[in-house]
């Protein structure tokens, strides 16, 4: 009887020690729980994507606004001269705009691009001329699409209203520029990121009979002919 008792105990003991190591490897350490990245508003529940978008927005106007002054002063095109100047313009409503709802709901800016912006900028003010144009037009295409995925996303999914319109926004004016450096003849799609791959179709169902209906049922195997019995012939 003792004997069965410590059986018991072991057997048990074991369960609970797979149980903890199951729990372990199945939470990443230092997780935190999904609420924490939530914080309710007004206009809704923000969360860590909706703070991104106006960080990612914010750093975007930090680097396009000088890059599109330097254009009116550095480009040899007339028409890279006048999209700076939109693009310039444009920002600088957007980044009104971007603090202004992130000052609503509480969400702290950077005030400096991000180190890639930052090269870009370098780079660009060492070029005049047609080099100029060349990558002004090629780095903020390329950028603008990097972007253009964070903004739809946010757009399609937030759950903050106020978020929702900001990306709406956000959309608009992100395709008016991908549009606008693209009517300079200077953006080389080829150099762009291709678009991801679609995923693979789900395997195609059964065709399924009239709803309601019961399945059919199942025919019996036929029996084994036996021998004839020759007292029944008549």
């Amino acid at each position: 009887m003792h004997r069965l008792l410590r059986g018991e105990v072991l057997l048990l003991g074991g369960f609970a020690l797979a149980a903890a190591v199951t729990v372990l490897l199945v939470l990443p350490s230092g997780a935190a729980p999904v609420a924490a990245d939530w914080t309710q508003t007004s206009s809704g529940p923000i969360g860590a994507a909706d703070r991104d978008l106006l960080v990612k927005v914010r750093q975007a106007g930090l680097w396009e606004m000088p890059a599109g002054e330097w254009a009116q002063e550095r480009g040899a095109s007339a028409r890279v001269k006048e999209v700076g100047k939109i693009l310039m313009q444009d920002h600088m409503k957007l980044d009104l705009l971007t603090r202004q709802v992130a000052g609503r709901l509480g969400v702290p800016l950077p005030d400096q691009p991000n180190p890639d912006q930052q090269r870009w900028l370098a780079q660009l003010a060492t070029e005049r001329g047609a080099a100029f144009d060349r990558d002004f037009a090629n780095l903020l295409r390329a950028a603008h699409g990097k972007v253009f995925t964070v903004v739809a996303a946010v757009r399609a999914g937030t759950r903050n209203a106020e978020i929702r319109e900001f990306a709406r926004q956000g959309v608009n004016f992100v395709m008016k520029h991908m549009a606008l450096l693209e009517s300079t003849g200077l953006v080389s799609f080829a150099d762009l990121p291709e678009p991801p791959a679609p995923s693979p179709a789900p395997p195609a169902a059964l065709p399924a009979g009239p709803v309601g209906s019961p399945p059919s049922p199942a025919r019996p195997a036929a029996l084994p002919a036996g021998p004839v019995d020759s007292r029944r012939q008549t």
